[in-house]
């Protein structure tokens, strides 16, 4: 999953001119996220450097705040770090904010239970290559995201993982073991569900492949699934509600959360 990530510093600079702004016009985070129909934490985000503020609605912004195209232009002028392709930086800002997480992947281990060696060896093995900055870079953000695991009020999060990925060594044994390891810490913490989705089974709901359903804090639902060359944020109920069933019956055809630690214990003994 990829995203054109601002330089920080620019981000930070963004975000206190629109705070500027918005109190010069008399609004409060709170009144002008009511304006344009998005969250709280959305204004929270973009003031305090940690989100980006995206053109169309800067333009929004300066025309109702009455700033005559300075958000537009400082947002125009901010230096870009490439990291990983524009088209998932919708999904991740909402990621970020998402109060509950739900996640089948079939190709590699979700990219937020990841080990920092295994992100690495995801990366490397991209067609065309990355050179080793590029993957520095890729890595550190990967590994930045799982911070929201560990926040004070964590996502509510569930993972349902196809056994093929357990079963590439991706990166070689040493990574492979120390992934292994790290899943079975994670399928211990309180408020994540991981379930393995067995070879053996004569029935599977996600052979359409890999995507992810999150819940925003209003309470919003979304679906986002990747190709090779792009992306799907799904907000329609209908498209919703067929992956929210998709994942459903991919929890039932899973193993359960103890014979899912079962396995992992399993697979630990074998390495």
């Amino acid at each position: 999953m990829a995203t054109t990530r601002r330089n920080t510093s620019a981000m930070k600079m963004v975000g206190a001119l629109l705070a500027l702004y918005r109190e010069a016009a008399g609004y409060t985070q709170r009144s002008l996220s009511e304006v344009f129909n998005i969250s709280e934490q959305q204004i929270a985000s973009i003031e305090q450097g940690r989100r980006p503020l995206k053109p169309d609605l800067a333009e929004q912004l300066d025309e109702r705040l009455g700033t005559k195209g300075a958000l537009s232009t400082a947002v125009s002028r901010m230096p870009e770090v490439d990291l990983v392709p524009l088209w998932a930086e919708e999904y991740l800002d909402r990621e970020r904010e998402a109060i509950a997480i739900s996640w089948y992947e079939a190709l590699a281990v979700p990219g937020l239970l990841q080990s920092e060696a295994y992100a690495r060896a995801v990366f490397r093995s991209r067609v065309p290559v990355y050179d080793e900055d590029e993957i520095e870079q890729l890595v550190t953000s990967r590994i930045e995201r799982q911070k929201i695991l560990h926040r004070k009020v964590p996502p509510t999060t569930s993972f349902v993982i196809w056994e093929a990925a357990l079963r590439d060594c991706l990166g070689g044994k040493e990574v492979y073991d120390d992934q292994v390891r790290k899943l079975r810490e994670y399928a211990d913490v309180p408020g994540v569900a991981l379930q393995i989705l067995p070879l053996n089974r004569t029935s599977h709901a996600g052979l359409d492949g890999p995507f992810i359903l999150l819940e925003t804090p209003e309470h919003q639902r979304l679906g986002y699934s990747e190709t090779q060359r792009g992306s799907t944020l799904v907000a329609d109920p209908d498209g919703v509600g067929i992956l929210t069933q998709k994942y459903a019956m991919l929890r039932t055809q899973a193993l359960n959360m103890e014979d899912t630690r079962a396995m992992l214990d399993h697979l630990l003994g074998e390495a």
